[in-house]
């Protein structure tokens, strides 16, 4: 053989080597599976906020609406006025109401008239029984007198010391007495029958009184109701109607024409809705962040100070009041109201804002990626601990993706112990650890027991969290998987 075959033939060797070697290399190398890691780290501070959108609102406000039929005749007021308790704002037609008013109190003066003529009659016959009752004590005084007379007149005849005349002038004198007794008995029976007369006319005319009374202050009441005064100092922030239209009262469960909204703008709130998931952990003094659509560039201080203790769904119903099965299962919200520290005249009822309520802090916690948090489950009579796991509840609400969140529901279906944890790099091993969470931040979540400061966990991609298995072989690479993120 030719020194030159033999150089060639050595060459082809070297490349069919290299090639072998290679592509052994490349077999091995497509078993070790690539990932993204972060640390464990120490926090000096770890916030866990609740969002949630709304609108502004006043914390006092009023819709008037109208109480009686009539048409618009005077609006004092402008939208934008300020207003101070008790000033006119509106004034409705009163022509029949106030017709009504005068002639009630025509008739009332009447009627106090009658009652003073009544009062005159009464005090008259009490007068006139007071003087018939004195005529009969003087007449019961003389009958006594003439009684005596009589009886000694008597005795005097007997013995003959007078005459016959005299006595029958005594007899006689006593028979009248004793008719005036009776005739002033039945006097005073008359006078106490004509006060009893007075005092039942008296009676009469005061109960009418009371009754004219009553009539004008429900006319009264009538027309006080085509005069709005403001109920409060605040500011008219809307004036839907015009002078010439007609108002129209509220009648059994639909509302009266809405005149105009006055509200209070020296106490501004935000009206929220929260999540039914998110609102266990809000409380009333919580303090919140309120940022507004129409103000970009400025940031609202504020505290919880109402939490709504009836659920609405998204709908708009309240979750208790007679819906449908079907609705039932739909997402409901709970009102919060955030009441802001420093309003500003920028401010308007109705414009759309996010509150961003603080709900927990801590303080020097360990803390990791939401992203790395997963569930690992097995079946009970697993126990080789080698169950692929997937992600945590928690994390998919948190990173908002419906995939994993449907995957959930499906596992949770099967029954399988679900051990939470994240994996741990270790010696070129992802090793699955069980871990106790805590508040969950932003973007990181408290870790109370199961890590140490400093270790190293996958925190992606996604998919590999999905299907990793506990000693699977990886390598970092914090490059891969950014496009894989944003499936």
């Amino acid at each position: 053989m030719s020194k030159t075959k033999k150089i060639v033939m050595g060459c082809v060797a070297v490349v069919a080597v290299s090639i072998g070697a290679y592509a052994y290399y490349k077999s091995e190398d497509s078993k070790i599976i690539r990932i993204q890691t972060g640390k464990a780290v120490k926090m000096e501070s770890l916030v866990q906020t609740v969002s949630a959108s709304g609108e502004i609102k006043p914390l006092k406000y009023i819709n008037i609406t109208a109480n009686s039929f009539g048409r618009i005749i005077e609006i004092a007021v402008q939208e934008g006025d300020s207003v101070k308790q008790g000033d006119l704002l509106l004034r409705q037609e009163s022509v029949q109401p106030s017709a009504e008013l005068r002639s009630a109190q025509a008739l009332l003066q009447q009627v106090i008239d009658d009652q003073e003529g009544s009062e005159a009659a009464y005090r008259s016959a009490e007068a006139t029984l007071k003087t018939q009752q004195a005529e009969l004590v003087r007449s019961q005084a003389d009958l006594q007198k003439a009684r005596l007379d009589f009886e000694r007149s008597q005795n005097l005849l007997q013995e003959g010391l007078i005459s016959k005349s005299q006595f029958d002038q005594a007899k006689a004198s006593f028979e009248v007495a004793k008719a005036q007794t009776e005739s002033a008995r039945f006097r005073i029976q008359q006078s106490q029958a004509q006060l009893n007369q007075s005092d039942q006319a008296r009676i009469a005319a005061r109960s009418r009184i009371n009754q004219q009374k009553a009539s004008i202050a429900r006319v009264s009441d009538q027309v006080s109701k085509t005069v709005h005064l403001a109920p409060l100092t605040g500011v008219v922030t809307s004036l839907p109607v015009h002078v010439g239209e007609s108002a129209v009262p509220g009648i059994q469960n639909s509302i009266g024409s809405n005149l105009m909204t006055l509200a209070d703008l020296s106490v501004i709130t935000a009206e929220v809705k929260v999540d039914e998931t998110d609102i266990v952990n809000v409380k009333l003094g919580q303090t919140a962040e309120v940022t507004v659509d129409a103000i970009p560039e400025k940031t609202f201080k504020g505290k919880v100070t109402e939490v709504g203790s009836s659920a609405l769904t998204r709908t708009g119903q309240a979750a208790g009041s007679g819906i449908t099965s079907s609705a039932s299962q739909e997402a409901k919200d709970f009102k919060v109201v955030v009441t802001l520290a420093e309003p500003t005249a920028q401010l308007k009822p109705g414009l759309s804002t996010t509150a961003k309520i603080t709900t927990a802090t801590r303080r020097n916690v360990l803390a990791i990626p939401i992203q790395a948090l997963t569930i690992r489950e097995q079946d009970d009579k697993e126990a080789d601990g080698k169950s692929a796991p997937s992600t945590n509840p928690s994390t998919a609400k948190a990173a908002g993706n419906k995939e994993t969140a449907g995957t959930i529901s499906q596992t949770r279906t099967s029954k399988k112990k679900e051990q939470q944890g994240v994996f741990v790099v270790r010696e070129g091993k992802a090793i699955f650890v069980p871990v106790t969470t805590g508040i969950t931040g932003q973007t990181d979540i408290e870790v109370e027991s199961g890590l140490k400061d400093g270790e190293e966990i996958i925190t992606g991609p996604f998919k590999t969290l999905r299907t990793i298995k506990t000693d699977a072989k990886v390598k970092v690479d914090n490059k891969v998987g950014k496009d894989e993120k944003k499936e």
